[in-house]
């Protein structure tokens, strides 16, 4: 079954938790490249959030496209790993990058939540 195949056989929730999941990681990844040119021991924290947060939402999307039965566990560990890295990207809120990767963080937290049965 192709990706296509697979999102057209999932609830509108998991397919719309998959869309923010990946657009997290994509926006995670560009995000990297940012702060490596900033330096310093925000830096750290900051690229340690990003690479923790672009694996998870990977690894979340992936789970949930094969069906795996701990998704809903994953989903709820994706929603605090991109919470801690949209708390990391807002600590330099002048840099527009960072915002938007705090923005893309913070829609797949809602997205994560809901598939894993937390409270908002």
């Amino acid at each position: 079954m192709t990706q296509a195949e697979n999102m057209s056989v999932m609830s509108k929730e998991m397919q719309d938790c998959v869309a923010a999941c990946m657009e997290c990681h994509s926006v995670c990844e560009e995000t990297m490249s940012v702060v490596m040119q900033m330096g310093g021991q925000a830096q750290m924290q900051i690229m340690r959030a990003l690479m923790d947060c672009a694996d998870m939402t990977r690894v979340c999307a992936d789970m949930m496209m094969r069906r795996s039965p701990l998704h809903a566990e994953m989903c709820a560990l994706c929603a605090k790993a991109c919470e801690m890295c949209a708390e990391a990207c807002m600590s330099v809120p002048d840099d527009p990058r960072l915002m938007r990767c705090a923005e893309a963080c913070r829609r797949c937290v809602q997205t994560c939540r809901a598939m894993s049965g937390m409270a908002m």
